[in-house]
């Protein structure tokens, strides 16, 4: 399969229903899911990459077949944009996975599951484990492994002003060629890539604006939550985060841009000795966030899903 297959799913949230997309690769009967969410402004396709890679090798190697899902958060891609910009946060995401897992869960039982969390995605990740063997869990098993990638209790204060900088400008680009070499600029803490590796990356983070042209694909209004954070919410934040991670015991491997703003190296370092205490894997030249495009990236997630000893 090369292409994934789009689909959608009702969620709730208090009194407010909206609709979620995902993109499905792999056997849609597949017991073994890898659920793959990513960060903040992103969308599901930032996954192809990887999901062909995975599927690639499960194939070349004989393992049982796999359903990759990557869905897109609400408010990002192809997902409902929601009428409260207030519920644009964790909670809101964890109680949308829980329910995609439930009816993932519902149309095939779900044997094995593996996540892979970019940034935001991982945040997510820390919040659902805090469900894990509570009534709230739809699944027979918790998450089999847990890929971090450049993410974790700790978060720097200069990369939330740096993020806050921009998240609510999605701009307005005569034709793809301006809007790819803005979002270069933007996201240059990926670290380098083909012109190819950035067209395929980033197309599906266009959509249509309404003047003409083309504009980022995520509502604007999901940028609220950054304006005026007080400092001391912020570190409250982190002591609760720091809780849920020290909790963890899923087996873990933690992804770091060496030039990451986000998770700085000494807090990376300090993962490894608490929680579930992954496996540290940091690549050069790459700041916040590896986008699991580049070989090198791949080939640590797919080592750490897919073989036995990992």
């Amino acid at each position: 399969m090369t292409q994934p297959t789009l689909q959608h799913i009702v969620c709730t949230s208090g009194d407010h229903a909206f609709r979620m997309a995902w993109w499905q690769w792999g056997d849609p009967n597949a017991s073994h899911v890898v659920l793959c969410v990513h960060g903040l402004t992103r969308q599901g396709r930032d996954f192809d990459v990887l999901a062909r890679a995975l599927l690639a090798d499960a194939e070349q190697r004989g393992l049982p077949p796999m359903r990759i899902i990557c869905p897109d958060v609400p408010g990002r891609g192809r997902s409902e944009w929601l009428r409260e910009p207030a519920l644009y946060q964790v909670p809101t995401y964890v109680g949308a996975m829980l329910q995609l897992l439930a009816y993932l869960h519902q149309q095939a039982p779900i044997g094995r599951l593996d996540w892979v969390g970019t940034s935001m995605g991982g945040l997510i990740a820390m919040g659902i484990h805090a469900v894990m063997g509570t009534e709230s869990w739809p699944l027979p098993s918790p998450i089999h492994k847990l890929v971090l990638n450049d993410v974790g209790p700790v978060i720097t204060w200069e990369s939330i002003q740096r993020i806050g900088s921009y998240v609510m400008d999605t701009g307005h680009f005569a034709d793809e060629a301006e809007a790819l070499a803005a979002l270069q600029q933007r996201f240059v803490n990926f670290g380098p890539h083909t012109p190819e590796q950035w067209a395929e990356l980033n197309r599906p983070m266009l959509r249509p604006h309404h003047e003409g042209g083309l504009q980022l694909h995520y509502d604007p209004t999901l940028g609220l939550g950054f304006r005026h954070v007080p400092r001391e919410a912020f570190v409250q934040g982190e002591a609760i985060l720091w809780k849920l991670y020290e909790a963890m015991r899923t087996p873990t491997l933690l992804l770091r841009g060496a030039d990451s703003d986000l998770l700085t190296a000494p807090a990376a370092r300090a993962m490894t000795e608490h929680g579930p205490k992954p496996h540290l894997v940091e690549f050069a030249g790459v700041g916040h966030a590896p986008t699991l495009v580049q070989d090198d990236q791949v080939e640590a997630v797919r080592h750490f899903l897919l073989d036995a000893d990992a």
